[in-house]
């Protein structure tokens, strides 16, 4: 029997998804897909992450309110819910930070990840 369920995120950008998704090194595809669960159930989907030929898979579900994660994770292989959500959800707020700063007009001078996973990111905006 399949167990999909739902987790709500803040993620609201799907550039900021997809390319979060590249760093962490997942292939995924948009557009109309379909999320693969236990003994063949899908869900519709609008990202979907590919997991392994043995594996379910997790999709990205858009809402009013961003992007809501689905997966029957008792089928998911490899990660759990909790490091799955937390990796993407960094990465995913790397990406927004970055951008907005760039059309503030900060530029990158230097970025370091330290041993606990914090990414520190150094900035300047030059005024002319």
């Amino acid at each position: 029997m399949s167990h999909f369920s739902r987790v709500q995120t803040k993620m609201v950008e799907a550039d900021y998804i997809t390319q979060a998704l590249n760093d962490l090194g997942y292939e995924w595809e948009s557009g109309e897909v379909r999320v693969r669960g236990f003994a063949g159930a899908h869900r519709k989907a609008d990202i979907r992450v590919k997991m392994g030929a043995l594996s379910a898979e997790i999709g990205f579900i858009q809402t009013s309110q961003g992007y809501d994660l689905v997966a029957d994770w008792s089928m998911v292989r490899g990660i759990s819910r909790e490091r799955f959500t937390n990796q993407v959800m960094q990465r995913y707020a790397y990406h927004a930070a970055r951008n907005q700063l760039e059309k503030q007009g900060f530029n990158l001078v230097s970025e370091e990840t330290q041993a606990d996973g914090q990414v520190r990111l150094v900035l300047r905006r030059v005024s002319a």
